[in-house]
C-alpha cells in the first residue's frame, strides 16, 4: 500500500542532485501523494539534448511546473528528446506521451509493461481488473463503492504505445549510458535506471525512501504473484553496488541498500501479521485485511477511504499468496472467492 508522503520534497522547484542531474517535483491531482519526481539529465547525449526520467501526470499544473523548472536551468521543452519511464502508472506515463505529441520526444518503457498496457487499452481502463481482484478477495462491498466513487476515466491518449521497449542491459544515448534493470512487483514491467559511473539509482516506485509502494495495482488478470516478484526485485538491488536513491516520491536518500533492508524487514513483519490473522480458521483476504492495521499510524481498515481499502485488500492478497508459496498457508477457490487456511 502506497502510504501518503506530503513533505517539503514535493514543493515545486529544481534540486540539482549533482552537476547535470536535476530533480523536479511535479504536482499530482490528488490529496495523497502531492507530487512525483521527474529527473532531467543534461550530459547523456552527444547533441546536448535532455533525457528525462519519468513524465508526470498530464495536467496543466504539471506542464507549467516542468516548464518553469526547465527555464531555471536555461532549457525548454524542446530540449527533451528522450523520456525514460519506469512504469506505466498514469503519474509516470501520461505526460510522457503528451510531450511526444507536442514536441516529438521519444518515449521508452520497460518491455514487461507491454501486456498490461495492451490489456488496459483492450479493456478501455484498468479498473475492471482491480474490481475482479476485490471480488475474488470477498470484498464485494469495497468493489461496489470503488466502482461508484472512482468511475473509469479512460482516455486512449494517455495510454499510447511507447517508441521503444526496453530490455535489461545497457542503454546508450550518446555520451553516457544507463543500466536498465527490470524490477517487477509494483507493476509487472517496472524498471529502474542505474547510473553506475556516478552512483545514482533512478528508482521510480520500486524503492521509496519514506513510504512503501503499492503492489500489483495495475491492469493484470488475477493470479500473478506481485509481492513475491517485488521481494525478489528488492533483493536484486543488493547485487549492485550501493547508490544514492533518486525516487519517484520523496527526497533523495544517500543509500539504496539501507532502504531496501528496511523494506524487506517491513514485509517480513507484514507476513507474520498476516499469517497470525489466519490463526483461528479459514478466511478470505477481505476478512484478513480488516484484522490488520494500516500505514505507519496503525489505522484501522474501517477508517481508510474506499481507494485505500482497495489498495489494502490488494496488498493483503499479495501477502497471503506469498504465504501460500512458502507453504505456510493453503488457498481454495470456493464460490468465486479465494479462501485461505493457515498450515503452520
Amino acid at each position: 500500500m502506497k502510504r501518503f508522503d506530503q513533505g517539503p520534497w514535493a514543493t515545486s522547484g529544481v534540486q540539482t542532485v549533482r552537476p547535470g542531474v536535476h530533480r523536479v517535483p511535479l504536482p499530482l491531482p490528488n490529496d495523497g501523494l502531492h507530487a512525483v519526481n521527474v529527473y532531467l539529465l543534461e550530459d547523456l547525449t552527444d547533441d546536448g539534448s535532455l533525457v528525462m526520467i519519468d513524465g508526470g501526470w498530464a495536467i496543466p499544473e504539471a506542464r507549467k511546473a516542468l516548464e518553469e523548472a526547465l527555464s531555471a536551468i536555461g532549457r525548454d521543452l524542446g530540449d527533451i528528446r528522450n523520456i525514460l519511464v519506469t512504469h506505466v502508472h498514469r503519474d509516470h506515463y501520461a505526460q510522457a506521451v503528451e510531450l511526444r505529441r507536442l514536441m516529438g520526444a521519444r518515449v521508452h518503457l520497460g518491455a514487461g509493461e507491454r501486456p498490461g498496457l495492451e490489456l488496459l487499452n483492450r479493456l478501455r481502463g484498468g479498473i475492471a481488473c482491480s474490481l475482479k481482484i476485490l471480488r475474488q478477495a470477498g470484498a464485494d462491498e469495497v468493489a461496489d463503492r470503488v466502482e461508484v466513487t472512482y468511475p473509469n476515466q479512460y482516455d486512449p491518449r494517455d495510454w499510447e504505445m511507447p517508441d521503444n521497449w526496453l530490455d535489461a542491459g545497457t542503454l546508450r544515448l550518446g555520451a553516457g549510458e544507463l543500466q536498465v534493470i527490470p524490477t517487477p512487483g509494483h507493476t509487472q514491467g517496472h524498471v529502474v535506471f542505474l547510473d553506475a559511473r556516478r552512483g545514482l539509482l533512478f528508482a521510480g516506485d520500486h524503492v521509496l525512501p519514506r513510504i512503501t509502494p503499492s503492489i500489483g495495482f495495475e491492469a493484470a488478470e488475477p493470479g500473478g504473484r506481485p509481492l513475491a516478484d517485488y521481494l525478489d526485485s528488492l533483493n536484486l538491488m543488493a547485487r549492485h553496488a550501493d547508490a544514492r536513491l533518486l525516487p519517484a516520491h520523496g527526497p533523495v536518500a544517500d543509500s539504496t541498500h539501507t532502504r531496501v533492508a528496511e523494506l524487506l524487514a517491513h514485509h517480513d513483519d507484514r507476513l507474520v501479521r498476516t499469517l497470525d490473522a489466519l490463526k483461528d480458521g479459514t478466511h478470505d483476504a477481505y476478512a484478513v485485511a480488516r484484522r490488520l492495521a494500516w500505514t505507519r499510524r496503525e489505522v484501522p481498515f474501517a477508517d481508510l477511504n474506499s481507494l485505500n481499502q482497495m489498495l489494502a485488500v490488494n496488498e493483503t492478497v499479495a501477502h497471503l499468496d506469498v504465504l501460500v508459496l512458502r507453504g505456510d498457508a493453503a488457498v481454495a477457490f470456493t464460490d468465486g472467492v479465494n479462501q485461505y487456511t493457515r498450515l503452520r
